[in-house]
């Protein structure tokens, strides 16, 4: 088969890592693409949110398979145009893709179908939102509405706090159009969960557990970004509390997206927050969560493209999922000043050396050989073993073996809850 994946960051590196193992896969490319990526597959210089163009390479070129891996594209309606020109692709079409571009959708959908989550309010007016708040409790959670790249969340601990997130968003327009209506809901408490399903728009299969760290500094402090690490399993949940997860969260959402008539096929990522009342949605990505993905599929024991088929087939309902017994861990290593101001282009060592497998997400391949910064979150290092303490430290391990200038990682992902 002849497959082009759609993207540039780690979660692209190792989607094109696993396809490149499957048997059935006979040529792979990528579109951009990074420095990473460029040795498992062809990359072509494409954005990622260049649809027409994809379609007409894809067309052209006569592609088997087109896998669709970001948000933005899967928003824009990347899928829908392939499956129109009769080109077979892998991700939910736009209609589906909502429930990560637009939060207030979500959380109506979730209202509707009394979905566990946040109380929450809607709001396109500053005033109206600063009313809002002098009822509610602190800490209070205000999100951003569209794809804001993992960065649209402010978690406020004061009235102050939550009054200037409010204005950056709706005012300043901190996000852009992405802010333009907003989300304010009750901080949940309790651990963190992220939990990825395939679906294939009638039956979802959950993938096992992970748990990412958001904060950009060690203790779970500084922003948001789009993560520093993550680990699997995220919870050590039982048989039954997968059970109610699946029957409470995982599959009353693709239900609800089918009546809708907005089946998703690809994969769905629940954040999920384990508190006293139960388990609880915070947010929905229409994709794989970077990098949590990372994490998970160097343990999946399936060759890739039978799942992919069975996902766009619809036929998961027979499919079985089969993991390594290992736990996982990936250290996420990014450029100093990430995620607000950060440099570029400076060169990295030890990839090769340093005995672990490394995604590389922002980096570049320049025209002498050599592997540079390119972006905020540079590469990540992962590591599996039969504890997670020894996957922890094997990916340290990694770790301390690359470096390149103002790099930046956290010393405690998964020693603290994240």
């Amino acid at each position: 088969m002849k497959v082009l994946v759609v993207g540039s960051g780690g979660r692209e590196h190792v989607i094109c890592w696993k396809l490149k193992q499957s048997k059935r896969v006979s040529e792979l490319y990528c579109c951009p693409g990074n420095g990473g990526i460029a040795s498992v597959a062809t990359c072509v210089d494409i954005k990622a949110t260049d649809v027409d163009k994809i379609v007409e390479y894809a067309s052209s070129n006569n592609f088997d398979l087109v896998f669709v891996a970001p948000e933005d594209p899967l928003a824009l309606g990347l899928v829908d145009k392939l499956n129109e020109n009769g080109i077979r692709a892998f991700g939910p079409k736009a209609n589906a893709a909502i429930i990560e571009a637009s939060k207030v959708f979500s959380k109506n959908l979730m209202a509707k179908y009394h979905i566990p989550t946040a109380e929450y309010a809607l709001f396109d007016n500053k005033e109206k939102a600063y009313d809002y708040l002098e009822g509610c409790e602190m800490p209070i959670v205000i999100k951003a509405d569209g794809l804001a790249l993992g960065k649209g969340v402010i978690i406020a601990k004061d009235i102050d706090e939550a009054k200037a997130a409010v204005s950056s968003m709706l005012e300043d327009k901190a996000f852009g159009d992405a802010g333009s209506n907003i989300v304010i809901e009750e901080c949940m408490v309790g651990p963190e969960l992220t939990i990825l399903a395939f679906s294939d728009g009638e039956y979802a299969i959950p993938m096992i557990s992970s748990r990412d760290h958001k904060r950009a500094y060690d203790h779970d402090e500084g922003l948001n970004t789009g993560g520093m690490g993550a680990v699997t399993p995220g919870a050590d949940l039982s048989d039954d509390d997968v059970k109610v997860i699946s029957d409470t969260i995982i599959q009353p959402t693709i239900e609800a997206l089918k009546s809708e008539g907005r089946p998703f096929k690809g994969v769905i990522y629940f954040g999920l927050m384990l508190t006293k009342k139960g388990p609880k949605v915070i947010e929905y990505n229409c994709r794989f969560g970077d990098p949590e993905v990372q994490a998970i599929l160097p343990l999946l024991e399936n060759d890739f493209m039978d799942v992919i088929d069975a996902v766009i087939d619809g036929k998961l309902s027979t499919y079985k999922l089969s993991w390594k017994n290992k736990k996982s861990c990936v250290v996420v290593m990014a450029s100093g000043g990430y995620p607000v101001k950060y440099e570029k282009g400076y060169e990295i060592s030890g990839i090769d050396t340093c005995g672990k497998l490394v995604f590389q997400a922002g980096t570049k391949l320049t025209d002498d050989g050599k592997i540079v910064t390119n972006g905020g979150r540079v590469l990540c290092v992962y590591d599996e073993a039969d504890s997670l303490d020894n996957a922890i430290d094997g990916a340290y391990e990694g770790v301390k073996k690359i470096s390149f200038k103002d790099m930046h990682y956290r010393t405690d992902i998964g020693r603290t809850l994240g």
